[in-house]
């Protein structure tokens, strides 16, 4: 089950059942199930508090992914900073709602085992992204 909360700010996301159907879609393509995944919007202040308090990471970020996997079951919190979407839609010159699903496959990438510590997993990442969100383009 994917849930939707909020920590510290207003929002509302909108097509939450969609997205739900996308995101199992880009499960089951990697050959994997959604178990209970947590997706937390919250303020750049609020995703600071959670890097430090629980990373030692001192620095803002758009999002925080904690992995609770079992198996081939995804289960995890996406931590999600609205404040950071808006800042980097902005500079990569792309719509809110983009950036946003872009985040949120980036956190689900990273619970089905795909890192972006160097450059060469940042490239892969990146790719898969861009596959997923066209995927889901193409589902609308």
């Amino acid at each position: 089950m994917i849930s939707y909360c909020t920590e510290d700010l207003k929002f509302e996301f909108k097509g939450k059942l969609f997205n739900n159907k996308w995101l199992r879609m880009v499960a089951e393509s990697e050959i994997k199930k959604i178990g209970d995944i947590a997706i937390i919007f919250c303020s750049d202040n609020y995703i600071l508090d959670v890097n430090m308090r629980y990373l030692q990471h001192d620095y803002f970020t758009d999002i925080i992914t904690f992995d609770y996997c079992d198996g081939q079951r995804l289960s995890g919190d996406l931590f999600i900073s609205i404040d950071s979407v808006r800042e980097n839609a902005v500079l990569y010159g792309a719509e809110f709602e983009e950036e946003l699903c872009r985040v949120m496959v980036h956190g689900l990438l990273h619970l089905i085992g795909y890192d972006d510590h160097t450059v060469e997993d940042q490239k892969v990442m990146r790719q898969k992204e861009n596959y997923y969100l066209q995927c889901r383009k193409d589902m609308m």
